[in-house]
């Protein structure tokens, strides 16, 4: 039976993606402990993302890039975490600075991911096994071995919208989009080069849905712009009043409520694609350097079309290659095979937009691997 815990905290101060591949863990952990707190340590900038979960009791957040960058304000932030007096600090963030409020959390016990030195004051420290099985399962590990968790209940990526932030884009998506439209979602941008498919690619399936009469989003943050506009520049279909942009103008909540609007979402392995997950929407995505195993949408009616290249996945985030060969992971998966499924899942779900049927344990998405099957898979 697991331990009786009455005061939880969860850390994880990662990005998007990673956050919300920890909303299953707070499921779990509220499932085995129902009567405890729980709390999740996150990103002030990300706070859209899990700030009503409806599974823990508070939101606590650090201001990582702004008045918890330096070391005073770092030290008083973990007095008021050792102030809360946690039975169980579970540490989901390998980085020095997690793994040093976990350490000096002052908690009964802390385990879970840790850099050197700072797993000195862990009780039990685990391994990210993030490169051989999803990151989440890889969670799922702490919690069984660390902090003697009996039953996992995995409802799959969670994102509760925050109030008002679905009414914006309910105004945003009445405003852009005739009534009846269908909208495919795009997102082009991606933390590193090597995960983000071409330009002229993503181009041209945006033509392809424009001619057949869908509406085109583009997603993605600011530092997302430059590389739209650089794909609008190669649309034949750009001037087309079904084409809009919405890149870098929009909060995390607001992101989630417009993809919950679309019809699904073509993106590359990024943060916005694990949001989409968590909207239950069709996924289509393209891996390069990524690890299939450890990132792969999390939901059994995606698709991932894997690269044929034997040098992934590299984790490279800048393309070692020359010339023709520069980036020959995304180059080498074609426009007509990701089409392929694209027009597959609309097919399939375009009738049920918003309201695809509930899928509980079903998560092992659908991997086309063109090494493996070739342009025929």
């Amino acid at each position: 039976m697991a331990a009786d815990y009455r005061n939880i905290l969860v850390i994880n101060l990662m990005h998007i993606g990673d956050l919300m591949l920890v909303t299953p863990v707070l499921r779990t952990l509220r499932t085995n402990y129902p009567s405890a707190r729980l709390t999740l340590l996150a990103d002030k900038k990300l706070r859209d993302l899990v700030e009503f979960n409806p599974h823990i009791d508070e939101c606590l957040l650090i201001d990582k890039k702004g008045k918890d960058d330096h070391l005073g304000s770092f030290f008083r932030f973990i007095l008021g975490v050792r102030k809360k007096k946690f039975d169980l600090v579970i540490n989901l963030h390998r980085n020095e600075r997690a793994s040093a409020i976990a350490a000096f959390s002052g908690a009964k016990r802390i385990v879970g991911y840790a850099k050197p030195g700072f797993s000195l004051f862990f009780d039990e420290v685990l391994p990210n096994k993030k490169a051989v099985m999803h990151q989440i399962h890889s969670h799922f590990e702490v919690l069984t071995k660390a902090c003697g968790v009996t039953r996992i209940d995995d409802g799959g990526l969670e994102m509760e919208i925050p109030p008002g932030m679905d009414d914006e884009a309910a105004r945003l998506w009445h405003e852009n989009f005739p009534e009846g439209q269908k909208v495919v979602a795009f997102n082009i941008g991606a933390s590193w080069p090597t995960k983000r498919w071409l330009d002229e690619y993503f181009a041209e399936c945006a033509d392809i849905l424009v001619e057949r009469g869908y509406g085109v989003a583009f997603f993605g943050g600011p530092m997302d712009e430059e590389m739209v506009r650089d794909c609008l520049a190669k649309m034949k279909q750009k001037d087309s009043k079904a084409v809009r942009v919405f890149t870098g103008k929009l909060s995390l909540g607001v992101l989630a409520g417009m993809l919950r609007r679309s019809a699904l979402f073509l993106t590359t392995d990024s943060g916005p694609m694990h949001v989409g997950v968590a909207m239950n929407m069709p996924v289509v995505t393209m891996f390069g350097s990524s690890p299939v195993p450890g990132f792969y949408p999390y939901d059994a009616k995606d698709v991932l079309v894997k690269t044929p290249e034997p040098c992934h996945p590299c984790g490279i985030h800048i393309c070692p290659k020359q010339g023709s060969d520069n980036m020959a992971c995304m180059k080498k998966i074609p426009v007509d095979v990701v089409m392929r499924y694209v027009d597959e899942l609309l097919d399939e779900y375009g009738d049920s937009i918003g309201a695809w049927p509930p899928h509980y344990g079903e998560y092992a998405c659908r991997v086309i691997d063109l090494a493996e099957k070739g342009r025929g898979a």
